[in-house]
């Protein structure tokens, strides 16, 4: 089933330099990208992007940490796309992330963790609702995919 999946590379990916190789990682799994920005996102944004997490004691640093600069939004788009990304992504406890998924790999510390990726399809679309207009998604599919994949 084609689901969408907002995936945001956070503060952490853009100052380390890393950008590409983790569009690659996800790129070769045969996943679209459909929206992509470079966005400097505000409080506000964050907060309603985190909106689940509030009452948590890391709510305000994660705030801190994902407007402290530019982050990259991107929907990518799939069949079950969630579950590929998530297994992709890895555990958010860069400890218990395996080797191979771009936590285990690039992640440092929990509180400064890299990729942020939705956990469901339903939270997928309310994500790339904060972050996109309708315009600015562009569903496709690669005609030929089966030749190369």
């Amino acid at each position: 089933m084609t689901e969408r999946c907002f995936v945001m590379l956070k503060p952490g990916a853009m100052n380390r330099r890393i950008v590409g190789e983790i569009i690659n990682r996800i790129e070769r799994k045969g996943l679209n990208l459909t929206a992509v920005k470079l966005m400097k996102i505000t409080p506000e944004l964050a907060q309603q992007h985190y909106a689940e997490h509030i009452k948590k004691s890391f709510f305000k640093d994660l705030v801190t940490y994902v407007t402290s600069a530019p982050v990259l939004a991107m929907v990518w788009e799939g069949d079950n796309c969630v579950a590929l990304m998530r297994k992709l992504v890895g555990a958010t406890n860069p400890a218990e992330a395996l080797p191979g998924t771009i936590r285990g790999d690039y992640c440092i510390h929990t509180d400064l963790n890299i990729i942020h990726a939705s956990d469901s399809p339903k939270s997928g679309e309310r994500e790339t609702s904060l972050f996109f207009k309708p315009e600015e998604i562009i569903p496709w599919q690669d005609e030929h995919a089966h030749k190369w994949i």
